[in-house]
């Protein structure tokens, strides 16, 4: 994962900043081609997506932001063999702070919203394809996420309910393999 912080310009009229750039985040070390925008919106702070993931040859990597709210964003290394498998990183995102987030692929990703009316876009490396996705549970005590909202506090669908824990997922990433 990497945190891309992205330069604000600010003056009497409001803001501008890139919010990607090909050159500048091939120097960051991105040098992946996107094929698909997505931008998602939750009505309520406390909202849950994910942890969520796309297996081979569908495997995605994600570059977040935030446009409208704020949003805690986890990352999970489910790659097998890996030095920091079953691990997260948390980061909180929001639309004052224009950064972005990337997952690359081998990590499941989701978030939940600190504010009502947040919106979160993303570029993704693949497109969507529904046979490749899976997920594991964003409450498995194993990954040792602090969810900065109680979990019984979240508004969560029941798919996002149904992911297995970890340690029950079947193996999709191997480190080194991607």
């Amino acid at each position: 994962m990497k945190l891309v912080r992205l330069r604000k310009f600010q003056d009497d009229r409001g803001y501008f900043f890139e919010t990607w750039s090909a050159d500048r985040f091939r120097e960051a070390g991105l040098p992946f081609d996107f094929v698909q925008d997505n931008q998602a919106g939750s009505a309520s702070a406390g909202t849950m997506r994910g942890l969520h993931y796309q297996t081979a040859p569908n495997a995605q990597g994600k570059l977040i932001g935030v446009i409208r709210g704020s949003i805690f964003d986890v990352a999970v290394d489910i790659r097998h063999g890996s030095p920091t498998f079953g691990r997260s990183i948390g980061v909180t995102l929001t639309a004052a702070d224009p950064a972005r987030l990337w997952v690359p692929p081998g990590f499941a990703h989701g978030y939940v919203t600190l504010e009502p009316d947040t919106e979160v876009v993303y570029k993704v490396t693949s497109g969507y394809a529904p046979k490749a996705e899976g997920g594991i549970r964003w409450d498995d005590p194993a990954l040792g996420i602090d969810w900065p909202i109680a979990p019984g506090e979240m508004v969560v669908n029941d798919r996002d309910r149904s992911w297995p824990r970890l340690a029950d997922a079947p193996v999709h990433f191997r480190h080194g393999a991607i």
